[in-house]
Parts: C-alpha cells; sequence; structure tokens
C-alpha cells in the first residue's frame, strides 16, 4: 500500500519529538571534522505547509509545533532549522527530516533519500532541486541495504515508517539487524508510533533483545483529535552517539513535560 501521506501529520507531537533528536544527533555528528554519509528509508516529501488544507483539516500541528515549540531551549539546533525553512518558504513552513539533513550536512557528506510513493517522491525531488542529495523512488530498506557499508564510513541511517503494511512491525528488527552486520559503526535510527493497543512491544521486544545497548526513548502526550490512537512517540537508536541519553532526557522534561 501506498496510501499515506504525511502532509496530514506534518508538525504534530511525533515530529517534534523526532525532529528535535534528529537535528541533535546531526549537530553532534557534524561537530567533528570528517565526513559523513546520511540515508533516510522513508523521505516524504521534504517540506510542508502547516496552512495546507489536509494539515487544518486534522489540526495536528496546532498540538505539536504550534504548543511545543515555545518550550524548545532557545539555542537547538532544531529550532534553528525551523527558521531556516520558514526564511526560504514562509512563515507557514515546516521541515522534514530531509530538509532538516540538507540543512545541516555539509558539502563533504553524502546524502541518500529514498521515497517510494510517486506523488511524494515528486515533491521531495522538487524540494530539494538545489541540495547535492541522491533520491531514488526505491524501498527505503532495499536500498539502505544496498548501500551498507556506504562511503563515507561515519553516518546514520534514520527509519521513519509509516507503519501501514502491518508486516513491518515483525520485519524491522531483521532489517536492522542486516544493516548492523553490514555496518557496524553507523547510527542507526528508527522512530515508531505508541499507539493504544501497544502493537509496537513485540518489535521493542526484538529489537531490545538484537541491541542490548540499544537506546530506546519514547514520550507520550495526549490524542491529537478525538478517535486518534496515537498516545506518544518512540525512538530507537543503535550506536546512539555520546550525550544523546541526556538530550533526549533534557527535551522530554522541558518540551514534553515528562521524565525520561
Amino acid at each position: 500500500m501506498l496510501s499515506y501521506q504525511h502532509h496530514y501529520h506534518a508538525g504534530n507531537p511525533a515530529d517534534v519529538h523526532k525532529h528535535a533528536l534528529l537535528a541533535w544527533m546531526l549537530g553532534y555528528l557534524t561537530a567533528k571534522d570528517k565526513p559523513l554519509s546520511y540515508i533516510e528509508t522513508h523521505a516524504g516529501r521534504g517540506l510542508y505547509d502547516l496552512r495546507d488544507p489536509a494539515a487544518l483539516r486534522t489540526g495536528e500541528a496546532a498540538s505539536g509545533i504550534g504548543r511545543l515549540e515555545p518550550r524548545l531551549p532557545a539555542d537547538h539546533p532544531y529550532r534553528r532549522c525551523l527558521d531556516a525553512a520558514r526564511a526560504a518558504h514562509g512563515p507557514s513552513a515546516y521541515p522534514g527530516s530531509p530538509l532538516i539533513a540538507t540543512q545541516m550536512l555539509r558539502p563533504s557528506d553524502r546524502l541518500h533519500l529514498a521515497e517510494l510513493h510517486p506523488g511524494e517522491h515528486a515533491r521531495l525531488t522538487e524540494t530539494l532541486a538545489a541540495a547535492s542529495a541522491t533520491i531514488r523512488r526505491q524501498d527505503g530498506f532495499d536500498m539502505a541495504l544496498s548501500l551498507c557499508p556506504p562511503s563515507p564510513r561515519r553516518g546514520m541511517v534514520f527509519s521513519d515508517p509509516s507503519y501501514e503494511v502491518k508486516d513491518e512491525y515483525d520485519t524491522i528488527p531483521a532489517t536492522l539487524g542486516q544493516l548492523a552486520r553490514k555496518w557496524n559503526v553507523g547510527v542507526l535510527v528508527l522512530w515508531y508510533p505508541i499507539l493504544a493497543d501497544n502493537r509496537h512491544r513485540p518489535m521493542l521486544d526484538r529489537l531490545v533483545h538484537l541491541f542490548p545497548a540499544g537506546l530506546r526513548h519514547e514520550v507520550g502526550f495526549a490524542p491529537v483529535r478525538a478517535g486518534h490512537r496515537m498516545t506518544g512517540s518512540g525512538l530507537f537508536v543503535v550506536n546512539p552517539p555520546y550525550g544523546l541519553a541526556a538530550e533526549a532526557a533534557r527535551i522530554a522534561a522541558t518540551v514534553f513535560g515528562a521524565q525520561g
């Protein structure tokens, strides 16, 4: 299935969680004067308009970036990415993870993006036309497996699946295991939704078993509208950068008002 399109959900609380920590990790990795590879498996369109009728219909951004942005630390790299997107594209612009990556990476870094949905792929290609990015209309995990270990050898795989394919919860742990065997120094980042039925739990149990030193971080929040099943956002990180656990706890406390 290829029905999922993120512009209905852009800027929601889960985006704030994952994009704040993604920006921090990219800031950490680019602080060292060595090139890196960034591989994203489910890129979406890269840039969103929060005044788009689809975004306004769900109202998720109002509960997310609209409510939580004022709580972000003033010097946070995610805040700088938000400011840069608005300066370039207008006050209602919201940067997806590919645009955050292009804003933070350097000319020496390599950027590989996959997006299978034809419409989203076309929008992504248009948004990043001026960027030095390799963009493929391909299954993202297949792309990552074909590239790893990449050159440069430092870097990250960022995976933000829609989970619209039911067996993704079953197949993802094995796929991350393959990636880790091929690229044992890579930072592997997986986002997952926390739903009321806890369907993510078996997947997380397998990930913890495969990667006992991995970092698992979750934040909870109220459903953004009546009947919405998402009650939180999670990240599982293999080879987490030094300091990520402390930064995740800071974001949980200052932005989401939680301990974690």
